[in-house]
């Protein structure tokens, strides 16, 4: 199976991600633009809803294990091209011209945290399933293109706390805290995501306007990163 699949309903396409724990990658990264692609260009809809085939985990963030022995290998560059990438897809999704809606039925820890802060929406099953930046125990900075998308959703008291002592939100909590719009059973979540996103029924051109004024400081922060690694490794304009 595709690391990601996509049915068309009514006017919204659903994603799922198929890749496992899906971590990042130079593939996953790659495939996951590839499907963006699609949908924006061989489609008419209007919406997106993305899930996880996995029966725990939504997305679990970078392939340590795959990155680092990797940079160990090639050296750092390695790392720095990854980051054009992971951020690049970032990007697309918080300026993708139509409105997002994760629909979390598992862990998004770290970078899959991040992932779905770039979602406009985050739909999760209220039985399982914890939102976490467990970066401090794994002695890895955020990094500002990630501070800047946690500042987009979760209040800074909040974003402090998950910061520096790797805290895990509940579906409730994360209710409490508006970073969801609804906590629901695993067997309605999707559907639940997919009204909603159906409901959503507006026209591409001006939500992407929009989009790109609403999260132009975002937007700044990723271009002017994307803008620093790729002078300092030299990579080629469109890798």
């Amino acid at each position: 199976m595709a690391m990601y699949t996509y049915k068309v309903d009514e006017n919204v396409a659903v994603l799922t991600m198929n890749n496992g724990e899906n971590r990042f990658n130079f593939d996953s990264l790659r495939a996951f633009g590839a499907v963006l692609d699609e949908i924006e260009q061989q489609t008419e809809v209007n919406a997106l809803v993305v899930t996880s085939a996995h029966e725990k985990i939504w997305c679990n963030g970078i392939d340590l294990d795959w990155l680092l022995p990797a940079v160990q290998k090639e050296g750092e560059g390695l790392m720095d091209r990854f980051r054009v990438e992971m951020f690049g897809l970032f990007r697309r999704l918080v300026t993708f011209p139509m409105p997002t809606v994760a629909a979390l039925n598992g862990h998004a820890f770290a970078g899959g945290a991040f992932l779905s802060f770039a979602h406009d929406f985050r739909f999760m099953r209220n039985d399982r399933g914890w939102i976490c930046l467990p970066e401090v125990d794994l002695g890895i900075p955020l990094g500002q293109v990630f501070l800047a998308f946690s500042r987009r959703v979760l209040p800074m008291h909040l974003l402090e706390e998950m910061e520096y002592t790797a805290r895990r939100l509940t579906a409730d909590e994360c209710l409490a805290f508006h970073i969801i719009r609804k906590a629901c059973a695993l067997e309605h979540l999707l559907e639940e995501a997919v009204g909603f996103a159906k409901s959503l029924n507006k026209k591409r051109e001006i939500i992407h306007k929009m989009k790109l004024e609403t999260n132009q400081p975002i937007v700044r922060v990723i271009d002017e990163t994307i803008n620093a690694l790729t002078a300092k490794t030299h990579i080629p304009d469109g890798l």
